[in-house]
């Protein structure tokens, strides 16, 4: 599980940091805003079949971290992608004994002071004649503090002259502080049991002078380099069972592969507070380590790099609230923000009246994300795999609120008038007012947003995975106090409200003109119940539609009489056919005609069998009635360019259609961190699946070539 509100700040990684990356000429090293980076090499020179040791020197401003290998719950792990000459080869780095990082109940790994990486480059021979040897590096990684992150890269160049290859001593100092930080090697045998629900790991001391030493230390703490196989954010506690066995043991993680070997960093303190990494590599045992005496400590907490969790909260709740806002300007929301806008234009100088309904509205926004967060964490926790838009996997659903596009549309056409009995649904928005009136009319809007999940909406709910539900709940009431904030805001402030255009006439014509995207998004949904239930389907909607404006019509028109039952008979007759998709086929949509980028259909197997074979894999989660879907898939996915790219790179993609109810790709969804769709990401050749490059949710041609074109050596950790 990632630190979800860090996670969209990647965005910018494929804008800022190709940019960062080219501004200058390479050189030894690079500062950026929040880091400096430097290629430092132990050797004054370079000789054939002698190795070279470069240190990667990376230093974030105080107050901002780095990441680990294994970033945990959150964060990017440094990519280091090396041009060297040829036949040379370079060592994956050797890192320090990393901290823990807390937010939000979500752990990071992480450096906040100076680190160092430590590559060994193997150099075979020298090129005939050379009397130096250039060697390159781009290096990306991602730098944060406790409220942002910020993606930063650096193009950087060394040049080293040919000669017998001896270490600088100028650089003793440097190399000899480096190696002191890096884990010892633990020389003791180990063993490990892993489950979805406990993680254990049995560690024997040795004996050698050199070799693992448990007794008398305070605490304990393990750092896995593979992903997902324990809960980062839980408890570890450490035990002594015998002489020389101990057991640390914490709560399992979301791995599912079953790992035959991990290895890791087992963190110790000793009484004078110094803590000594130990790196350890263990054996799966079939069954639970059994201790045998009470634990009298927890891993260490590294003092001041555990921020209060509250902070991250806040800062979750900031993206919760933005995505709201961003709600308001989607086409089918839109028309009933700028109604009750103009309304209050209409109000006037009516300061109470104005600011009860800006209140009765945001109350029925409220309270409808509240029930949306309060059916959705007890549908998880009954078992259900199930996040935000999941009413919209059920094709009658889909029709019902089709039908009320339609309905809506008709009002704003002026159709209709319903009094007060359907004053939420029927009443007129712009003309009718009373708390009831505003309520239902706020509840209503958040009906027509359900489709759509918008930047910063989806990392925020995607965090209530993992939040307790109190604070999951308190996410979905950010998004829906940022979705009400600009109608409160046009009550609350007189120049606001000043500054909307006078009443007249011509809002009449507005009213009448926004009935045109409630229809649009009514014939969207059509077609999402056609990609669901089949051309049957959707011409069961159409139809239905059909007959609920025959029915208001003839509401509309004072229908007395024989009229009056025929009304009544055609409002029935069409809430029988939205109810009847149901019994429509389940299609499985096929590909639009237009469609260039060759896809197969997603399986967590298939993804398996991909990486198992070391090939590059890009996978889209995406459904029919998501509109941020849509849009990516038009304009970036299925264009030619992006066809090109992937071909050329040879990279399989796989699609997970979610438009329907489908239980492993919403289990998949929550193993990165997500609760919703859309959901794009790549495994460079070589990398698992616990930790794929997560991309942003607003994807362009010029993002999805350039991941393919140039490969990583190390892939961020999941969402």
């Amino acid at each position: 599980m990632g630190m979800l509100f860090r996670l969209l700040i990647l965005l910018q990684m494929m804008f800022v940091a190709p940019a960062l990356a080219q501004s200058a000429q390479p050189q030894t090293f690079a500062q950026q805003e929040h880091t400096r980076i430097e290629l430092v090499a132990e050797q004054s020179s370079v000789a054939a079949g002698k190795p070279l040791t470069i240190a990667v020197v990376m230093t974030p401003q105080p107050g901002w971290h780095t990441y680990w290998q294994n970033p945990g719950d959150s964060g990017s792990a440094t990519r280091l992608n090396w041009k060297l000459p040829e036949g040379w080869s370079a060592s994956a780095p050797a890192y320090p004994t990393p901290k823990r990082f807390t937010v939000a109940q979500l752990v990071s790994y992480v450096y906040d002071k100076p680190s160092r990486l430590l590559v060994t480059l193997t150099a075979p021979s020298i090129p005939q004649g050379a009397t130096e040897v250039p060697i390159a590096l781009q290096a990306d990684w991602l730098v944060c503090d406790d409220e942002i992150c910020v993606p930063e890269a650096a193009a950087l160049a060394l040049t080293l002259p040919v000669g017998d290859g001896a270490n600088d001593p100028a650089r003793t100092a440097l190399f000899s502080d480096a190696r002191a930080q890096l884990p010892k090697a633990a020389q003791a045998s180990a063993k490990f049991f892993q489950d979805a629900d406990m993680f254990q790991l049995e560690m024997l001391e040795s004996d050698q002078p050199d070799g693992l030493k448990l007794a008398g230390m305070t605490s304990a703490y393990f750092y896995p380099v593979e992903d997902g196989v324990l809960a980062y954010g839980k408890p570890q506690t450490i035990e002594q069972v015998s002489p020389d066995k101990w057991v640390l043991s914490t709560d399992g993680g979301y791995a599912e592969q079953k790992l035959t070997q991990i290895t890791g960093i087992l963190a110790v303190a000793g009484s004078d507070g110094a803590v000594q990494g130990w790196l350890l590599s263990a054996e799966r045992t079939p069954k639970p380590l059994r201790a045998a005496v009470a634990l009298p400590a927890a891993g260490p907490q590294n003092g001041s790099d555990v921020p209060p969790p509250r902070s991250g909260l806040l800062a979750l709740l900031g993206f919760a609230l933005l995505g709201g806002l961003i709600l308001n300007v989607m086409p089918c929301v839109f028309p009933i923000l700028s109604l009750k806008a103009l309304s209050l234009a209409k109000a006037g100088a009516h300061e109470a009246h104005a600011r009860a309904e800006a209140a009765a509205y945001t109350a029925g926004v409220l309270a409808t994300f509240g029930l949306a967060g309060i059916v959705l964490a007890w549908l998880r926790a009954s078992g259900f795999s199930v996040g935000w838009g999941v009413h919209l996997q059920d094709p009658r659903s889909v029709a019902v609120l089709a039908l009320v596009m339609v309905v809506i549309g008709l009002n704003l056409l002026g159709a209709f008038e319903i009094g007060g009995g359907l004053s939420g649904v029927g009443q007129d928005l712009t003309q009718k007012r009373g708390w009831a009136g505003a309520f239902w009319t706020g509840a209503l809007a958040v009906l027509v947003a359900s489709p759509c999940t918008v930047p910063f909406m989806g990392a925020a709910l995607g965090a209530t995975l993992v939040l307790p539900p109190a604070e999951g709940l308190l996410l979905f009431l950010g998004v829906g106090f940022g979705m009400a904030l600009p109608y409160l805001l046009i009550a609350f402030v007189p120049a606001l409200r000043r500054m909307l255009p006078r009443p007249g006439a011509w809002m009449e014509s507005f009213r009448r003109f926004m009935a045109f995207p409630m229809f649009a998004t009514a014939v969207w949904l059509s077609w999402v119940v056609g990609r669901q239930a089949g051309i049957d389907g959707m011409a069961l909607v159409l139809v239905a539609a059909l007959l609920v404006s025959l029915a208001l019509w003839l509401y509309g028109r004072g229908a007395r009489g024989v009229l009056r039952p025929v009304a009544a008979v055609v409002s029935v007759a069409a809430a029988v056919l939205a109810v009847a998709v149901l019994n429509a086929p389940d299609v499985q949509a096929e590909a639009d005609g237009d469609a260039k980028l060759a896809a197969q259909a997603f399986t967590d197997a298939r993804l398996s069998q991909l990486l198992g074979e070391g090939k590059p894999t890009f996978v889209y989660f995406t459904a029919d009635w998501c509109v941020t879907c849509k849009v990516n898939e038009k304009l970036a996915l299925n264009t030619a360019e992006v066809a090109n790219a992937f071909a050329q790179a040879h990279v399989t993609v796989l699609e997970g259609d979610w438009t329907r109810q489908n239980p492993e790709i919403a289990k998949v969804l929550a193993r990165y961190g997500r609760n919703g769709v859309p959901l794009y990401l790549y495994f460079p050749p070589g990398s698992d699946i616990a930790r794929p490059q997560i991309l942003p949710q607003v994807l362009t041609p010029q993002i999805l070539t350039e991941l393919v074109a140039a490969p990583a050596e190390e892939t961020a950790g999941p969402a």
